[in-house]
């Protein structure tokens, strides 16, 4: 039989109103003669609770009884959702991870899929089973302890699952009916797209887009599943939604698919830094050892010293503002060892990031120019700028960031088809 995977955010099983929402799209999918495996969420609000409850009893707590603790959110949905599609007469069974069993590393809190056996799944299917509702965002050790993935987990189990049992689509159910051209909330233009890249999905969700997990992206774009990305309060059909593929099956892409924000941002300079082969290394190694996700870089034109007549720089950078003080850290640290030296760090803790992103920048000049000219004409000034391929990113003052995006989204005419 043709395979489904579909998977419901914790939004949409907030409840048992909407857990038997999401069965009514389960059993029309069976209907339509698919099996199914369906990943759930934990209902939402459930794992902060959790969450808050391990943190009240064990501020310095064993992460792998946070795992035990935090992943049985997921086991009451799957329970949940399993009861609810056999009252409405479709064979069902839910599945916790070491139940699959979804093979883990041993990073508690943060592990990675090793591989996902189908033997057991493929025998109740073959029993005559209709729907496997499988507790997302867990798996289990070698060790056979039970394990996490992070935040957002469940997109990633999803893809997961429709990678090692070659679905015919992956179906992530959410609060939002698709990918916008932008947020919202900010521009009352932003259109909803049909079809997006693997690739500027996976730029628009690192860039701050919230509606799918990076990870899963990342996953989906190596093993070429289809995501669709649909509404679960909405009527739906295979239309509906937006597809995220491969580029080949966008027939004619847009200069700029979208424009992407991320609001808490810091740009961190550190002034007069000895100027040497290796110094970056020196000083972004210590960065990422404490967990610092520095962003856009920028190394000034080197000056002679005054004092000593060697050369020096400055070197600018970003990353989220709750790293900051890690980051200050970690750099205080360096330069204590010997490993660095710099006059003085500075930090501006009020700045905000703003991308446009699309594969047809690899084939049109101007974009850049046409960018830095409607955020000039706005007033907006830029702090920093960074560009790959399919992306070109600014930092600006927060205060800025809205009216940056919606100068950005009429500029590119993103509110128009085609």
């Amino acid at each position: 039989m043709p395979l489904l995977v579909m998977k419901f955010g914790g939004t949409s099983v907030a409840d048992l109103a909407r857990i038997r929402n999401a069965a009514q799209k389960v059993r029309a999918e069976v209907e339509r003669g698919y099996d199914v495996i369906v990943i759930v969420s934990a209902m939402s609000g459930k794992t902060n609770e959790l969450v808050g409850w391990v943190n009240e009893t064990s501020p310095l707590y064993d992460a792998r009884e946070y795992d035990a603790v935090v992943s049985s959110g997921e086991n009451v949905t799957a329970g949940l959702m399993a009861l609810t599609l056999q009252e409405m007469d479709i064979p069902a069974r839910s599945w916790q991870g070491w139940q699959v069993p979804i093979q883990t590393t041993s990073a508690h809190g943060a592990a990675r899929f090793v591989d996902i056996p189908r033997t057991n799944l493929d025998a109740k299917f073959a029993e005559g089973f209709k729907v496997a509702v499988i507790a997302g965002f867990q798996g289990v050790s070698a060790e056979g302890r039970i394990t996490t993935l992070g935040r957002g987990g469940s997109d990633t189990t999803a893809v997961a699952f429709a990678a090692a049992f070659e679905a015919e689509r992956c179906d992530i159910y959410t609060d939002v009916d698709g990918i916008y051209t932008t947020d919202p909330r900010i521009t009352s233009k932003a259109r909803k797209l049909d079809k997006i890249s693997f690739e500027e999905m996976l730029e628009l969700a690192s860039l701050g887009a919230k509606v799918l997990q990076t990870r899963s992206v990342e996953l989906a774009m190596r093993y070429k599943v289809r995501l669709r990305v649909l509404s679960s309060f909405d009527d739906t059909d295979e239309t509906s939604g937006t597809l995220v593929c491969d580029e080949d099956e966008i027939m004619e892409s847009k200069v700029v698919s979208g424009v992407a924000y991320s609001r808490e941002e810091a740009k961190l300079t550190l002034v007069t830094v000895e100027d040497r082969p290796g110094i970056a290394a020196a000083i972004f190694g210590p960065l990422s050892d404490a967990g610092v996700n520095v962003d856009m870089i920028v190394q000034n034109i080197s000056e002679k010293d005054q004092s000593s007549d060697r050369p020096v720089t400055d070197m600018t950078f970003s990353c989220p503002v709750d790293q900051v003080a890690r980051a200050r850290k970690a750099l205080e640290a360096a330069r204590d060892a010997g490993q660095i030296s710099y006059e003085m760090l500075e930090v501006d803790e009020d700045a905000a990031k703003v991308s446009v992103v699309g594969i047809g920048m690899r084939s049109h000049a101007g974009v850049a120019a046409r960018m830095f000219r409607a955020l000039a004409e706005e007033g907006v000034n830029i702090k920093v700028i960074a560009t790959s391929e399919i992306k070109i990113s600014v930092l600006i003052d927060r205060k800025y960031m809205e009216l940056a995006v919606q100068a950005l989204h009429d500029a590119f005419e993103l509110d128009k088809a085609g």
